[in-house]
């Protein structure tokens, strides 16, 4: 089961190790470190499906180490986590290329909801505007179009979210439960019988031998 893996930078140890497990118990796999240039170190070793960086942290701080990543061409959402808390800070994060930003202290389920929803989005600064399906047939992903060689179709805010993450999951099986969590929001009530409509509706488009109902487990969007 694909567990989504998180490089956390935070000099503080007993902060670091408590985010840390929390995250991990919340099914992330985290890798933390403790300084700047461990986190480069880092960083160009493994691919990440999200930054957690403490600004002020010794060797190099978190501004810098996402401002060189992105840089280099590294478009993994970021968040800051900083006592930092002017508005000059605000803007100087965000410069260098954050998504959000979190100031200490906080709580754990904040930092939870904030991560889970930066994952849940997909195609972070991704330079490509469109996706290749397969031959003749494209996704245009600032509006959200799958394209044909003769029309286009307009997907729906919860298809198209749907086929971002199978895009991101090609080959695996992906749960029921996964794509609930992606698809509804936390006051929102999943539904089977929409489910099934969002995937006959996309199999229209590109086929349905792409997207395979493994039973009792969930689906399958075969890259192939």
């Amino acid at each position: 089961m694909h567990k989504p893996k998180i490089l956390l930078l935070e000099d503080d140890a007993n902060l670091n190790e408590t985010i840390c497990d929390y995250l991990e118990e919340q099914g992330y796999d985290v890798i933390g470190v403790y300084d700047g240039h461990e986190a480069e170190n880092r960083l160009y070793e493994n691919s990440y499906d999200l930054l957690l960086l403490d600004v002020n942290t010794p060797g190099i701080n978190g501004f810098e180490v996402l401002k060189s990543a992105r840089e280099q061409g590294v478009k993994t959402p970021a968040v800051y986590i900083t006592s930092l808390g002017s508005v000059d800070d605000l803007e100087q994060g965000f410069e260098s290329g954050c998504d959000d930003y979190i100031r200490k202290p906080f709580a754990l389920k904040e930092l939870l909801i904030r991560v889970d929803t930066l994952i849940k989005r997909s195609f972070y600064h991704e330079d490509r505007e469109s996706i290749s399906i397969n031959e003749g047939i494209s996704y245009d992903v600032p509006n959200g179009m799958l394209l044909t060689k003769d029309s286009s179709y307009q997907l729906g805010i919860k298809e198209s979210k749907l086929l971002k993450l199978f895009l991101q999951r090609s080959d695996e099986v992906v749960s029921h439960e996964s794509i609930f969590e992606v698809l509804w929001n936390y006051d929102e009530e999943p539904s089977d019988a929409s489910l099934r409509t969002y995937i006959k509706n996309l199999r229209k488009v590109i086929g349905k031998e792409r997207i395979i109902s493994v039973k009792k487990q969930g689906y399958r969007y075969s890259s192939k």
